[in-house]
């Protein structure tokens, strides 16, 4: 069906199409066709072929995918350099950041070299540098600490048994804690990526995750004051463990051992300065300086040819072992018990990996599999915590050393695994006498680039207020709380505002740019056209049950009518039409027996003599006029009471026969709401025709009565087109929403339609029932302006007259005027 419609400046030569019409067109597959039933779907994964099997080995085993196609020529010398770099890097780091985890420092040099191992397999980044990290760090420093406190390990050899902590015993009943905290993590990860839960990381939001990471780093600086400045204080752990941890260490400030400040103090001067150097000379570089390294073994130097330890009692990292340890297995009884830490550990480290692995695949061309990754990372931690390891994820700081010296496969991480090892072998003795200061130093200037992050609240005052909030949110609870606690109160919060903003979004009418087929919100485009008794209405989010209600109301606040007040007053107005139509039938009974009276009575003058009387006459002309004054007198009693809603007004002159014809001024209270039509209202409703008395006339001068009266008068809609563009769902409740709109909207003959909605949303109608035969696939188009060109056509013509309020004044005191005048004439 073709043809041409014209809407302001544009012209429009195509056919509207529907849904049921688009349907024809496209001839879209039933939906049973296109969701195959759950058996074929579940034959269909357990089947094996050639191709699956190939694409399942190389998804599960990345090695195979890129280790064959390596190029030792083009590759072999950048992952060498690379990998020696990033692997004396994690010799400072590892025994610094297992000071965090309240574990012995050789523990963090295993961490740096089994889950790299493992990572070079079954990763798919290239370039990220898996082992020791900050965050990760402090929230196995929590659990320790708090499942493995110093009150619980005296030492009953000494002399003070208050004073004296069995160390031994502690720090392995510390390792047994980590380790099955990593290990029910790792569980964790790998059960999350084998279903397919990799999407879970998408809900730690970047403001979130930064919020998060500076907090942590807040709690690893006080947790190395105690060896800044060579103080005991008191272990807490629980809500508030940090603040009663400072307050300590506050109080234990005049007692702070000075050599012990003095190293602290010397180390984190040169790493400062040599950083600040080392920044400023590396594009002339090819090799960043290893600054760590250099002030662990000038510091090692020192405090051996000095003996810091001995005569000054500077506590230093003590026996390192050297070679590896048999593996273990972990004290399984542990897992009810850090249950809730390790679920943390698992979120907070695949989090950090995902998006340190998209930002250099994204760099560099290619692409990371985020299920894949949390099976790796998982892995990591399984594996590794049967060897002593503690939990694990990417350090920021060695992936950018490993991609900046020219890193280009996992390869890197072989060559750094092979350092971390001979030193674990060989070197690990050579460390004995390095003070816990200089790696507590370390972690400061380490920390810097975290604490620039607090540069965000200015950054997200100015983009988001939202996402402000969720960062301040974030930072708040994570400083009063623990660790875990703090990330399952920023990620509520965080859910919390997505639900927030779904239940309140933004309500729009839409009006047509000129000359084309957009729509767009006329509030905020002034160019934006209104269509004549149309209203498009489209809300910024999907409707479900948490803004169904809201939805409804900003619908009838945007179209100017209130439905359940307009279907109230239409019920209460039929029922006064019934008691109007038994009050008529009444009267008209009466009247038929007067005029059988009357003509019973002059059947006997006509039989008795045919004699004409003027007195007769007149008394019959009374009694025929009698209701209608009656009626003029039940008018005035109800202008009196109405306060003039209604009035009536005579527009011809009276014929001879008494008939004549007259308007009809409605307008509630207010003269700037009115309209003029053709009836007469009394009170409560009650109608007398004036001039006729006929049920027909009365029936079609209350059709005429616009609800409109009530309130605001805008009663100028005839349809509105709802724009489900927004919506990638609708629940039960929201279809049962719409199906109301469409039922009571009905009721003061607006038309519904429904416009761009996806293929999902309209399978979901189907099998919501929402379709029906007063609700067909007709009233769903395939965009706005079908959906506008449709109603034009259909009800186009429809108008109403407004009229200003000078004129309603006048007409008010003309219709009082007639009224009382023509009573006068009848008296």
């Amino acid at each position: 069906m073709e043809y041409t419609r014209r809407c302001g400046k544009y012209r429009v030569e195509r056919e509207v199409l529907d849904e049921e019409r688009l349907e024809e067109l496209t001839q879209r597959k039933p939906h049973s066709d296109s969701c195959p039933p759950l058996s074929e779907r579940l034959k269909g994964s357990l089947r094996c072929t050639i191709p699956k099997l190939k694409h399942t080995l190389l998804s599960s085993f990345p090695v195979l995918y890129w280790l064959p196609k390596y190029s030792v020529w083009d590759y072999g010398m950048p992952d060498l350099i690379s990998g020696i770099s990033v692997g004396i890097m994690h010799l400072p780091q590892g025994m610094a950041y297992a000071l965090l985890a309240s574990l012995p420092p050789v523990f963090g040099l295993y961490t740096s070299l089994y889950p790299a191992f493992i990572y070079i397999f079954f990763g798919t980044s290239r370039h990220i540098s898996i082992g020791t990290f900050t965050v990760l760090s402090i929230m196995v420093g929590s659990v320790t600490e708090r499942l493995a406190p110093d009150v619980h390990f005296p030492n009953t050899n000494g002399t003070n048994l208050t004073a004296e902590v069995d160390i031994t015993a502690r720090d392995s009943y510390r390792v047994q804690v980590a380790t099955a905290t990593t290990v029910l993590s790792g569980l964790i990860q790998v059960v999350l990526g084998l279903v397919k839960f990799g999407f879970v990381g998408t809900y730690l939001s970047e403001p979130l995750v930064r919020a998060y990471t500076t907090a942590a780093a807040a709690h690893a600086v006080v947790a190395q004051l105690k060896y800044i400045f060579g103080v005991s204080p008191t272990r807490v752990s629980g809500p508030l463990s940090l603040v009663y941890t400072l307050k300590d260490v506050c109080s234990l400030l005049p007692h702070t051992h000075l050599p012990t400040l003095v190293v602290s103090a010397v180390s984190m001067v040169f790493l400062i300065a040599a950083k600040q150097l080392n920044s400023f000379l590396s594009p002339k570089l090819p090799v960043p300086v290893p600054v760590e390294l250099i002030t662990i073994v000038a510091g090692t130097l020192i405090s051996s040819f000095t003996s810091l330890n001995g005569n000054y009692s500077v506590s230093v990292v003590g026996e390192i072992p050297s070679g590896l340890r048999s593996p273990s297995v972990p004290d399984v009884s542990l897992f009810g018990e850090v249950i809730g830490d390790a679920f943390a550990l698992a979120v907070v480290g695949y989090a950090i990996s995902i998006s340190l692995g998209k930002t250099f695949a994204l760099k560099h061309g290619y692409k990371v599999d985020s299920n894949q990754e949390l099976v790796v990372l998982g892995l990591s931690n399984t594996v590794g915590g049967f060897f002593h390891c503690y939990a694990v994820c990417p350090s920021m700081s060695r992936s950018l050393i490993q991609e900046t010296t020219g890193g280009k496969t996992q390869m890197a991480g072989v060559a750094s695994a092979v350092v971390v090892l001979v030193t674990i072998l060989k070197l690990g003795p050579l460390f004995q006498e390095l003070p816990k200061a200089i790696l507590a130093a370390i972690v400061f200037v380490n920390l810097k680039g975290m604490f620039k992050q607090y540069n965000d609240i200015t950054t997200l005052w100015r983009s988001s207020k939202i996402d402000l909030v969720v960062w301040l949110v974030t930072w708040v609870s994570t400083m009063l709380f623990n660790l875990d606690l703090g990330l399952a109160a920023s990620i509520t919060f965080a859910l919390l505002t997505v639900i927030f903003r779904t239940q309140m979004p933004t309500y729009s009418v839409l009006g047509n740019v000129p000359g084309t087929e957009l729509y767009v919100d006329m509030e905020t485009h002034k160019e934006a056209r209104e269509i004549p008794g149309v209203t498009v209405f489209r809300s910024s989010a999907t409707i479900y049950f948490a803004n169904a209600e809201l939805f409804l109301e900003a619908l009838k606040e945007k179209s100017g009518l209130d439905i359940s007040k307009m279907i109230i007053y239409k019920r209460r107005q039929e029922a006064k039409q019934k008691r109007r139509e038994r009050r008529a039938e009444r009267r008209a009974k009466r009247r038929a027996k007067r005029e059988l009276r009357r003509a019973q009575k002059a059947a006997k003058h006509l039989s008795a003599a045919p004699v004409f009387s003027v007195e007769e006459e007149a008394g019959h002309w009374r009694d025929t006029h009698m209701d209608n004054n009656v009626t003029n007198v039940e008018e005035q009693d109800w202008t009196k009471r109405e306060n003039g809603t209604v009035f009536v007004i005579p527009t011809t002159p009276r014929t001879p026969d008494g008939q004549c014809r007259w308007e009809y001024l409605k307008g509630g209270g207010d003269p700037d709401c009115t309209s003029l039509g053709w009836m007469s209202e009394l009170q409560d409703g009650d109608t007398t025709t004036l001039g006729s008395s006929s049920d027909d006339t009365l029936s079609r001068d209350l059709e005429r009565v616009s609800l409109g009266s009530l309130g605001k008068w805008t009663w100028d809609i005839h349809s509105i087109i709802i724009d489900l563009s927004t919506a990638n769902f609708v629940d039960t409740v929201a279809i049962k929403t719409i199906k109301n709109i469409f039922q009571d909207f009905s009721e003061i003959d607006v038309d519904i339609y429904l416009a761009c909605c996806q293929a999902s949303v309209v399978e979901q109608l189907e099998l919501g029932d929402f379709f029906s035969d007063m609700i067909t696939k007709r009233h769903l188009f395939a965009s706005v302006h079908d959906a506008v060109l449709y109603c034009l056509n259909n009800r186009g013509s429809t108008s109403f007259p407004k009229y200003e309020p000078a004129l309603v004044s006048l007409s008010y005191v003309f219709a009082i005027t007639t009224v009382y005048t023509d009573q006068l004439d009848r008296k």
